[in-house]
């Protein structure tokens, strides 16, 4: 089963926090762009990562000619088309960025966007970015659309300030563009709140397919009432199993695990080849993605591959 997303890097800083380093990364078969990812390091300011540590806010580059994309050649023989960067602060300090790369196909249906009020006095969010592949009609409807506090997937985020997942989206009234989700394929939807250095407010919404998922499953993992375990507080999987009731009932304390190793240090985590739990179901990686307010962290999404 392909996934929408093609690529997935985290890029950390240096011990003398002045550049960004490379840390893991899920390429599937994209060995040689791996290669030439490993090798690169980047500046404040310098190629995509620098620059989203540098706007402190998540940042779209969909033309890699003659941009400031430091891999193009090596992107471009990948298939490789469009990239998005999320970082990750708190605070004004920077923790990670985070790097998805996706590719135009006609057998890729989905979207990623991102949702701001930052352009203008407008209070309410509106597309500032995004990637909808071969999606035209359903990027013409969404950049033409606002969502004040409250209202639809990105409002709803906004105002509860926790990461949400809908799953069948042509159906669910919180989808305001369920129609039109329906009509370009669109079918599950998940909505994060990122933690950026200005104050202003950032969504990013990630929309995908049954065919190519945004991951084999999406969980939102969140404190419980006493602060002292992760408990998994909602999911989706491609496939109905057993593995989705043992996670509804497992709680993991700070510092254990991947998922308590995000919680204890607010840095992104990857790993290849996760436990053997997690092969058996079908799925052999994971991005483990804090979601940090004010400091504190309020949940962490784990993408599985």
């Amino acid at each position: 089963m392909k996934t929408f997303i093609k690529v997935t890097e985290i890029w950390i800083p240096t011990k003398d926090r002045t550049r960004l380093e490379f840390s893991a990364g899920l390429y599937g078969s994209l060995h040689e762009f791996r290669v030439a990812s490993e090798k690169e390091s980047f500046a404040y300011d310098e190629g995509l990562p620098g620059k989203a540590w540098a706007a402190g806010h998540p940042v779209v580059l969909t033309e890699f000619d003659q941009s400031y994309f430091k891999r193009t050649t090596s992107a471009k023989k990948a298939g490789l088309t469009c990239a998005i960067a999320m970082p990750i602060f708190s605070g004004e300090f920077l923790m990670a960025v985070v790097v998805f790369l996706c590719g135009d196909d006609q057998h890729h249906a989905g979207a990623i966007e991102v949702w701001s009020h930052s352009s203008g006095n407008n209070a309410d969010l509106a597309v500032v970015d995004g990637y909808y592949g071969t999606l035209d009609d359903f990027a013409s409807l969404s950049r033409n659309m606002t969502f004040c506090k409250g209202a639809g997937l990105p409002g709803q985020v906004w105002q509860q300030g926790m990461p949400m997942l809908i799953e069948d989206l042509g159906v669910s009234p919180t989808f305001i563009r369920s129609a039109e989700a329906k009509k370009a394929g669109i079918t599950t939807a998940l909505g994060i709140p990122i933690s950026v250095a200005t104050q202003q407010v950032y969504i990013m919404t990630f929309l995908s397919a049954k065919a190519t998922p945004i991951a084999r499953r999406i969980q939102i993992w969140a404190p419980d009432a006493s602060g002292q375990n992760l408990v998994c507080r909602s999911g989706y999987s491609k496939q109905n199993d057993e593995l989705a009731e043992i996670f509804e009932t497992m709680s993991v304390r700070k510092g254990e695990g991947l998922l308590g190793r995000v919680w204890l240090t607010g840095v992104p985590l990857i790993r290849n080849n996760a436990k053997t739990v997690l092969a058996a179901g079908g799925v052999n990686s994971m991005l483990a993605l804090p979601v940090i307010e004010s400091g504190t962290l309020k949940a962490v999404v784990a993408f599985l591959f």
